[in-house]
């Protein structure tokens, strides 16, 4: 089998392995027991906030752990629009092709009252300090802009846009769930006021991430009950997840040169060779992008029947993000840099980590081209295009 959808979800290493199974049988004590078992649960749970924090350069009291990507974008975001009322602003800026856990909670909030202004992110997927900057307004209450997009692998002027929101005493959320690991994080010379991360994604479990908030921010509580996570998030920690996750980020960032080198060689190899393919388009930032992402769109080709193909073949990829997978309508994200919805349901994602292989790279660009190619040929619309009856379109 040949894995290519680390964008979806990683593999776990075996330093989270090991970490976790190491705290269920040492450490499993409830936290918040005053006995030893639970305090050496709980002098656990600190170590792993101290060790998380210090790999975006935050302090241990700005790390709130949540169930995931989508718990701690949804706090932040509330957090930030409950301050922002309470002060007359109810004026948000985002994106078009922000995550939908994202996208959605602003929805939310839409219909409690609060304007949404979502910018344009160009055919390359990105948007500019600029944009944001004049996007701004004196009742702006928070910027929230994803670190790397997950469908097309952009990776967005986060400095740049922090500097900005800082500068006009504004909010700054970023998405950070396909950054953290992957991508270098500062969050002070960053300039980022709130900021969420999912442990799948860089080789920890499941179930488990983080918000990071800076300090003064009040949070808001999504889930009532007791007084875990110094009030923010009621319920008892699970403490073999987030030592696992302190240990898979720790690894991921000691290791991200050298990783970043192997695995963008791999992606270059990729693109090069899908380029090939005609009729084909690369989507997003070709230069500005995560070292993992190829994200391409094939005309002519359904894009769910080019994956059920490939896993026949053992080779695991996706059409987008995997939480809209068993969606028909097409992806939002292809949509917003301007891919017509013909072209948009024809796109496939690999998406790739520091395990996978030049031979891995070698099957991928034997097995494409051939299905695309079948595909293609048994499509009364392809054959439409031959002949002159329809235009191509990329």
């Amino acid at each position: 089998m040949i894995y290519a959808d680390n964008a979806a979800t990683t593999k776990m290493s075996g330093a989270a392995i090991n970490a976790m199974l190491n705290c269920m049988e040492e450490t499993w004590g409830n936290p918040s027991s005053l006995y030893g078992l639970g305090q050496r649960a709980k002098d656990a749970l600190e170590e792993a906030r101290e060790r998380l924090a210090a790999c975006i350069g935050a302090s241990p009291k700005e790390i709130t752990f949540t169930s995931g990507g989508s718990e701690a974008d949804n706090q932040a975001i509330r957090s930030a629009a409950a301050l922002g009322a309470r002060k007359g602003k109810r004026h948000i800026v985002s994106t078009a092709f922000e995550h939908h856990a994202v996208l959605h909670a602003l929805k939310k909030l839409e219909s409690e009252g609060f304007e949404v202004e979502l910018l344009p992110v160009g055919k390359l997927g990105t948007v500019t300090a600029q944009q944001v900057a004049e996007a701004i307004r004196e009742d702006t209450a928070l910027v929230t802009i994803m670190y790397a997009n997950n469908e097309i692998g952009s990776v967005l002027p986060i400095s740049q846009i922090g500097a900005v929101c800082r500068a006009r005493g504004v909010l700054f959320h970023t998405d950070a769930v396909q950054a953290a690991g992957h991508l270098s994080i500062d969050v002070n010379a960053q300039s980022i006021d709130l900021l969420s991360l999912s442990a799948h994604k860089f080789h920890g479990p499941k179930g488990v991430g983080v918000l990071y908030a800076r300090q003064g921010i009040p949070l808001s509580s999504l889930i009532e009950g007791g007084a875990q996570e110094r009030g923010k998030r009621a319920g008892t920690e699970n403490v073999p997840a987030i030592v696992g996750m302190a240990a898979a980020l720790e690894e991921a960032c000691a290791h991200m040169d050298e990783n970043t080198a192997k695995v963008s060689a791999l992606r270059d190899r990729l693109i090069a060779g899908l380029s090939q393919i005609p009729y084909a388009s690369l989507n997003g930032d070709p230069v500005n992008r995560l070292p993992g992402n190829v994200s391409f769109c094939f005309e002519g080709v359904e894009g769910e029947s080019l994956l059920l193909l490939l896993d026949d073949r053992g080779i695991c990829a996706s059409s987008g993000s995997a939480c809209t997978s068993g969606s028909l309508d097409p992806s939002h994200v292809l949509l917003s840099i301007g891919r017509p919805h013909e072209v948009a349901h024809g796109s496939l994602r690999l998406s790739l980590c520091d395990e996978n292989t030049e031979a891995d790279v070698e099957a991928i660009l034997n097995a494409v081209p051939e299905i695309v190619g079948y595909l293609r040929g048994i499509s009364p619309l392809w054959k439409d295009k031959l002949s002159g009856k329809r235009e191509f379109v990329l």
